[in-house]
């Protein structure tokens, strides 16, 4: 019961999550990936900060930012990059592999078992996200296939670190750790590398707050909570409700339509995350009791 109690508050997150493609369509403006992804990320960092009043200590630094860089600005960076390279749902798509790089890299790191059940539920919610999102017209970019392929691999490897460096303290203040180092590191790439913003209306304003305070603060609080007591593979296995949410959200808010495709994705999805959940036998348990 304990464990069903702590992968419903973690799959909390995704779904969030996928809120997010309708916030940044309608609240957000333009051709501002970096920026837009250091004020979500650094001002909300740095209110949890002022709320939990605690710095890292010795190692920790280190691992904080090279964490924040892992889980927020590679991650954000590569996923925006795929995003304006790419049709949406080759970027979905490619980012649906993630599940399968935590199960490879927790087998590396954490000596985590490869459990058949995980490795099918991955594979079938990539089918899933694909039935979703892809269209006959997608086309493949090299640079963006590979900021794809780069920001899945990068979400993987914070989210097996996360799990094998537990912090000595608490999930709030792990975040706020990380979501200050992630926004200080995206800083100088979006004065570098983007024009200056435009002058933001209520309308904007109201978007970064709901993706910093909501989409980035309170969401990942869950997640790095469901990090710290759940198996990775678990763990990544939920991403794949965010596509799904996104979908659902984009037929309700901005009236796109459901195709029988996108809704056989949809039943995949939701096997697939279940598939993953489901205990797997030990290898003693699998063999019939021996006779006397």
């Amino acid at each position: 019961m304990k464990r069903h109690a702590d992968l419903l508050i973690t799959a909390l997150a995704p779904a969030i999550w996928g809120s997010t493609y309708v916030v940044t369509t309608l609240m957000l403006p333009a051709d501002y990936p970096l920026t837009m992804a250091m004020l979500r990320a650094l001002p909300a960092g740095l209110l949890l900060l002022l709320l939990v009043r605690q710095l890292p200590r010795g190692r920790w630094w280190a691992r904080i930012f090279l964490l924040g860089a892992l889980n927020f600005s590679l991650f954000w960076a590569m996923l925006f990059v795929a995003a304006y390279r790419l049709p949406g749902g080759v970027a979905a798509t490619l980012g649906a592999i993630q599940p399968l790089f935590v199960i490879l890299l927790a087998r590396l790191a954490l000596g985590s078992p490869i459990r058949p059940l995980a490795l099918l539920g991955s594979m079938a919610g990539m089918l899933g996200v694909a039935l979703l999102v892809l269209t006959p017209q997608a086309t493949l970019d090299p640079l963006g296939v590979a900021a794809g392929l780069a920001g899945a691999a990068s979400m993987a490897l914070g989210t097996v670190l996360s799990r094998r460096w537990q912090p000595p303290t608490t999930a709030l203040t792990f975040t706020a750790w990380q979501l200050v180092a992630g926004g200080l590191l995206l800083l100088p790439a979006a004065l570098l590398l983007e024009p200056e913003p435009p002058s933001m209306d209520a309308l904007n304003v109201a978007g970064i707050a709901y993706l910093g305070l909501i989409g980035a603060a309170l969401t990942y609080i869950i997640w790095f909570r469901g990090v710290a007591r759940l198996e990775p593979a678990a763990v990544s296995s939920l991403g794949f409700l965010s596509p799904l949410s996104a979908v659902v959200l984009g037929w309700l808010l901005l009236e796109q339509s459901l195709s029988p495709a996108q809704l056989l994705g949809m039943a995949i999805v939701v096997g697939s995350v279940w598939l993953s959940q489901l205990p797997q036998p030990s290898p003693a348990a699998a063999l019939p009791a021996a006779r006397p």
